[in-house]
């Protein structure tokens, strides 16, 4: 990402998402910007020691956020799954988790929360 991009993202987006997903794009009308985001293919801390295999991504959501420059504001977010091939069960990142373990705002954390609810979809 260019750094001028990233300087600019990093006056919207909170570095936890930056971290943990990549920016693909946004697509601006006169009323809206759509946010692309795509979880980045780093399995959590706690999957240590168990064998995991990326296998795509969930179907995409959106998220509403908050009004920028008068502009309504959509993320539109990719969450990665990633196969255990000791047991060939699907996994994924739980953000519930990541949440409690976090410093954040209350809106950032039920942001987190609106996404996981889309963990089994």
């Amino acid at each position: 990402m260019p750094s001028a991009t990233a300087s600019l993202l990093r006056l919207f987006l909170p570095d936890f998402i930056l971290e943990n997903f990549e920016f693909k794009g946004v697509i601006e009308d006169s009323e809206t910007f759509h946010i692309e985001l795509e979880e980045l293919n780093n399995p959590p801390l706690e999957w240590d020691g168990i064998k995991v295999l990326s296998k795509g991504f969930f179907p995409q959501i959106v998220i509403q956020d908050f009004p920028i420059r008068g502009h309504k504001v959509f993320f539109h977010i990719r969450r990665r799954r990633w196969l255990n091939t000791e047991t060939s069960k699907v996994i994924y990142r739980n953000w519930t988790l990541v949440e409690k373990g976090t410093r954040m705002t209350g809106d950032f954390a039920a942001f987190l929360k609106e996404i996981n609810r889309y963990s089994t979809e």
